[in-house]
């Protein structure tokens, strides 16, 4: 099929504005789904988590291919929750339009502006559809100002609707000027009932001038009063959408089936096709100055995109990949540029959900699942081993919160082991350590929500019941002062000894990391224990002194030191070296780090007060304030992770519901001498009752 016939789409939004039902009926009509499913009793195709079905929430983003009007169109459907915005970033580096789903009666919500932002981030070309227009109180006009005042998007009504609420019956086309009613699941188009002839007039006039601004042909034909061809209308309109200067607006109610086909073939006719959205540009895998770039055709070296990976029970690992160019056949060797790494193809699949269709070739704007990819993780450039390229990294922030996690009995412990490995290897924003003196995994996310569908997960894809303690947070230590220490590290038990002595500066490092310099004169500590020295400082700085947590930004210089030719081994120079730089790093004025949220609260003028007294009580620092919107103000400032436990909770009781906030990781910051004393005294309590 040709390229110009592929629309790959995401279709983004707040939660519950009905996105997998929007979703859900579009593959009902394409004839992917006998069935229709529904989110409210679990039945959805695209949530086929256990987790997303429970919740009636959209986690993971599966990928889905349909066809409609000999088009194909792949949907990648996205999770509308602020603790999965890494789901949402990776889907949007790999689709090329996206459909914005808003409630007709809330109109623009907090998360629809988040991923409205990314979605601007990434340039991807969107249409909007207002759902839920058969529910009290919808609103289409409403909606449309809603999108225009607070996402400054240059919304164009492309329909306006016949009827609300319970009188909702179809829409009127303002391109062929037609009424279109939903029945069941047909569509009929008739003439535009009298009562609502002028309003059409009105709405297709704003539509006509708006496009105008984009076109002289289309300029000229309508100050002069011409006869304005539907054709030309659809190429200013589509051009326009590409170009991000419009949102062209669709409404409907997806529950009711209505305005499901009308926002597929506006999906066809506006939304841009792999060619539209040109060529990809890499880096040079040598030179990050050089750029290379890779049209989407057939004849290009190959490259791809890996943007998730999702464990089967059926297939094992499927990684998920966007094709940019080139050909992908069965068998073939691919070079993965972000490894260095080279991996074979075993099978390649479309998939739908859960049903998975075997093909043997793929080529760009394709969305297929490979199967066997021993390497591979999300965020991962596959390309021609002679043509390499890296394409841009989806950014994933660190992790900021923690969670012990044990299995109940020892049998369990492998079992909780590979599958917590599994999770990792499918969600890069998810992280796992082992802490050996209290015999726990400690599992870190990107929030509470993101740390409860893992355990969940745990429970019903891999059978483990995991006890899970408190959440906490993820501290780092690091020292203040210039230190020199030195220790002699001596064991006579019968039979051979164990001998070593180091002497090292141990000095601040700021933002740099940790880094070893040797200045061994003489031969005072013989070369081949230099490594031995650098690793047993290493594991120190893993395991940390203070509070368990890794030590950063520390340079340790290896000034001097003895041996004994028959007593000193690798093992006694590890320990020495461990042993040495915790004292010196416990003179060294050690300090606790507490990880810095970047914080942007959204507020009405009303509650500016409460909110800016709220932060300031949770250590909060604000940088600034500006006008967001008429009648509401953007406050962006800092605050520890520590005080914004349940800060979402506190924030809607705060502003009767109308405050939104969104919060990423910045920086870490030095905990006050107060707060160190704090923390330290709470981990040792924790500490004792574990023992």
């Amino acid at each position: 099929m040709s390229l110009l016939k592929i629309r790959n789409i995401g279709i983004a939004a707040h939660i519950d504005a009905g996105k997998t039902t929007v979703t859900e009926r579009m593959l009902f009509f394409t004839g992917v789904t006998r069935k229709l499913g529904e989110v409210h009793d679990g039945q959805a195709t695209m949530d086929f988590m256990k987790q997303e079905q429970e919740r009636g929430i959209t986690i993971a983003s599966a990928a889905i291919s349909c066809n409609w009007n000999e088009h194909i169109v792949n949907i990648i459907d996205t999770p509308g929750h602020v603790d999965f915005t890494v789901e949402v970033e990776r889907s949007l580096r790999v689709i090329d339009g996206m459909v914005a789903v808003f409630c007709g009666v809330a109109g623009v919500q907090p998360q629809s502006e988040t991923v409205w932002n990314q979605a601007d981030r990434y340039k991807v070309p969107r249409i909007a559809f207002i759902n839920k227009m058969d529910r009290t109180g919808a609103d289409f006009e409403e909606a449309v100002n809603s999108i225009d005042k607070y996402l400054d998007a240059n919304p164009v009504p492309f329909q306006i609707p016949i009827g609300s609420e319970d009188n909702f019956q179809g829409c009127i086309d303002l391109i062929k000027m037609k009424a279109v009613y939903f029945q069941e699941f047909d569509k009929t188009e008739e003439e535009i009932p009298k009562e609502l002839e002028e309003k059409a007039k009105q709405a297709r006039l704003f539509l006509v001038e708006k496009l105008a601004d984009f076109d002289d042909e289309l300029a000229e034909l309508y100050l002069s009063d011409g006869e304005i061809p539907q054709q030309l209308l659809k190429k200013v309109a589509r051009e326009a959408t590409i170009k991000l200067l419009i949102t062209p607006v669709f409404c409907g109610s997806a529950y009711k089936n209505k305005g499901i086909q009308t926002l597929l073939d506006a999906i066809v006719n506006y939304l841009p096709s792999p060619v539209d959205k040109g060529a990809v540009i890499g880096t040079d895998v040598n030179n990050p100055e050089k750029t290379h770039t890779r049209a989407p055709s057939t004849k290009e070296p190959f490259s791809a995109l890996a943007f998730k990976l999702i464990h089967d029970p059926f297939v094992g690992q499927q990684t998920f990949i966007r094709i940019y160019s080139g050909k992908l056949t069965n068998g073939m060797r691919v070079f993965n540029a972000t490894k260095i790494a080279y991996e074979r193809i075993g099978r390649i699949l479309r998939i739908h959900a859960k049903e998975r269709n075997e093909i043997n070739e793929a080529g760009p704007g394709d969305i297929v699942a490979l199967i066997g990819m021993k390497f591979t993780k999300t965020g991962d450039t596959l390309c021609d081993e002679n043509h390499p390229l890296h394409l841009e990294n989806i950014f994933i922030p660190p992790t900021v919160i923690e969670m012990s996690v044990k299995a109940p009995n020892k049998n369990e412990e492998k079992k909780l082991g590979e599958a917590l490995n599994k999770l990792a290897m499918e969600d890069p924003s998810f992280n796992m350590r082992f802490d050996e003196e209290t015999n726990e995994t400690i599992i870190s996310g990107m929030g509470e929500l993101h740390l409860e569908i893992i355990v969940d997960r745990l429970k019903e894809e891999f059978g483990v019941q995991a006890i899970v303690g408190e959440p906490t947070i993820a501290y780092r230590e690091t020292l203040t002062l210039e230190v020199k220490e030195g220790y002699k590290y001596v064991k006579q038990t019968g039979g051979k000894g164990q001998f070593a002595e180091t002497v090292m500066r141990i000095e601040p490092n700021p933002g740099k990391g940790f880094e070893f310099i040797d200045q061994i004169k003489g031969g005072a500590i013989p070369q081949e224990y230099i490594p031995s020295v650098k690793k047993g400082i290493e594991q120190t700085l893993q395991r940390g002194i203070l509070a368990d947590s890794p030590i950063v930004d520390v340079k340790v210089v290896l000034i001097d030191g003895s041996f004994h030719a028959v007593d000193s081994s690798d093992r006694a120079f590890q320990t020495c070296a461990s042993i040495c730089f915790k004292q010196g790093f416990l003179k060294a004025k050690p300090i606790l780090l507490e990880p810095m949220m970047k914080i942007e609260v959204n507020t009405p003028d009303d509650y500016i007060g409460a909110v800016t007294g709220d932060l300031n009580k949770r250590r909060g620092r604000i940088e600034s304030m500006r006008r967001h919107r008429k009648g509401s103000q953007k406050l962006n400032g800092f605050v520890p992770l520590k005080e914004m436990f349940g800060y979402a909770t506190t924030l809607r009781s705060l502003s009767s519901g109308r405050a939104n906030y969104s919060m990423e990781f910045s920086h870490y910051s030095p905990l006050s001498k107060d707060m160190q004393e704090k923390v330290l005294k709470e981990y040792q309590e924790k500490k004792s009752q574990k023992k």
